[in-house]
């Protein structure tokens, strides 16, 4: 996987602090899917009883509010450069929630809903690390670069392992005030390691908002979007979700399992330890599927992993029918999508490397939004039909009309910019 070249070919610190800040800030962007029963039972105590559609547009906020905030982030990339931005992005994550932390157990529906933007800020991130750590990296090792530093979304596998424990012994608010803290930390280390790549290394070119207007008329953003939207917009959106839909699905199954395998009476913190184990194959595959994009290319990379991940949506809805087997097809559906997520940006670098940080804001935007309509679409699945299965049929179709996609542009990508972009498409 060319792992000793990125000590002499880049700068290691800068890839270490991207990791730690994508890393540490998708923790705090998903924060409210694993804390999504508890903060519901507490709002219910004080009279404000959440129906599936409330519940979805609460865990969607931050998906979409990261969405939107990601072009802007990719602006200030190109503009005041990465460092800069992450700051700031930072700070406003922090104050969201030591806010929440000081507000406690009397906080507001309509509070919560605010709150979930300002998370937004650290799903964000994502348009920051990215372009950051790879304006140090040659082509030839993008694939893998940027597939560790986005694999810091590993952080949502923090969240479930420890943020619904921490809520049932110090009530859940400790866990926005964990959060504040550690995210203190980390913007210090990022501040005293990371560092925005020299002119002899990449040259940053200011954006206007022409720029972007420019980009979007280009039909290949519109197909990267697409294809984001599908891998990390179904692993963001699965990973928001899953506690509420395994709690809604295998609640007296889960805690028999919590009693006999693991001694834990509390079926949430069970839910959390089963989310976590799914959603940690799709965080620590990225990487992965980077490096096989680049030994046999994004494009075939991504026939093979979302062919993977619509046989089993459709799996799932059909014929799973007990716990053990939808676990083992969550977690599959998870690695692929994770690896899907490395292959497309494997991609993105060769064809728009001179626009990373605008174009590591828009697709990404559209990986939020695709995040966005999964839990919107699941919510109202289980709201309308009483089920989640025309939610996974919905999905597959999208993941399906993603591959034909792949097949409508493969052949030119590879005769045209693919035949310069010095890297395998």
């Amino acid at each position: 996987m060319k792992l000793g070249e990125l000590k002499t070919a880049g700068h290691l610190p800068t890839l270490i602090a991207a990791f730690l800040y994508f890393d540490f800030s998708f923790m705090v962007w998903t924060m409210l899917g694993p804390l999504a029963t508890e903060i519901a039972e507490s709002l219910a105590k004080h009279g404000y009883i959440l129906d599936p559609n409330q519940k979805a547009t609460l865990l969607a906020i931050p998906i979409l509010g990261g969405a939107i905030l990601r072009i802007v982030l990719g602006f200030l990339v190109d503009n005041i450069g990465p460092k800069k931005t992450a700051i700031i992005a930072q700070l406003v994550v922090i104050a969201s929630l030591f806010y929440t932390y000081f507000r406690g157990e009397s906080i507001t529906y309509q509070e919560l809903l605010a709150v979930a933007f300002g998370l937004g800020f650290a799903g964000a991130s994502f348009a920051v690390a990215l372009p950051q750590a790879g304006q140090w990296y040659p082509p030839r090792l993008q694939g893998l670069v940027l597939g560790l530093a986005g694999a810091g979304n590993i952080g949502v596998v923090i969240d479930y392992i420890f943020a619904p424990k921490i809520a049932e012994i110090w009530g859940w608010p400790t866990v926005f005030l964990v959060g504040g803290i550690l995210s203190t930390i980390i913007l210090i280390t990022y501040i005293l390691m990371a560092k925005d790549a020299p002119p002899e290394v990449y040259q940053p070119r200011k954006k206007k908002l022409s720029d972007y207007l420019k980009l979007l008329k280009d039909k290949d953003t519109w197909w990267f979007s697409l294809f984001y939207a599908v891998s990390f917009g179904g692993f963001v959106g699965f990973a928001n979700y899953m506690k509420v839909y395994l709690m809604n699905v295998y609640a007296e199954e889960m805690a028999e399992i919590g009693m006999k395998i693991l001694g834990e009476s509390n079926v949430k913190v069970v839910a959390g330890y089963f989310g976590a184990l799914c959603i940690f194959a799709g965080a620590m595959l990225r990487p992965v599927g980077g490096a096989i994009a680049d030994r046999i290319g994004g494009v075939k990379s991504l026939y093979i992993f979302f062919g993977a991940v619509a046989a089993l949506a459709i799996i799932n809805a059909t014929i799973v029918d007990n716990f053990y087997m939808a676990i083992l097809v969550l977690f599959l559906i998870m690695a692929f999508l994770g690896m899907a997520n490395g292959a497309v940006f494997q991609l993105v670098p060769q064809r728009f490397g001179k626009d990373m940080g605008i174009m590591t804001g828009i697709v990404g935007c559209a990986g939020g939004l695709g995040g966005t309509a999964l839990v919107k679409t699941l919510g109202w699945s289980k709201a309308t039909f009483n089920s989640y299965d025309v939610g996974f049929y919905i999905f597959a179709a999208i993941v399906i009309l993603a591959i034909i996609g792949l097949s409508m542009v493969k052949t030119r990508w590879r005769t045209t910019w693919g035949a310069t972009a010095g890297g395998k498409i």
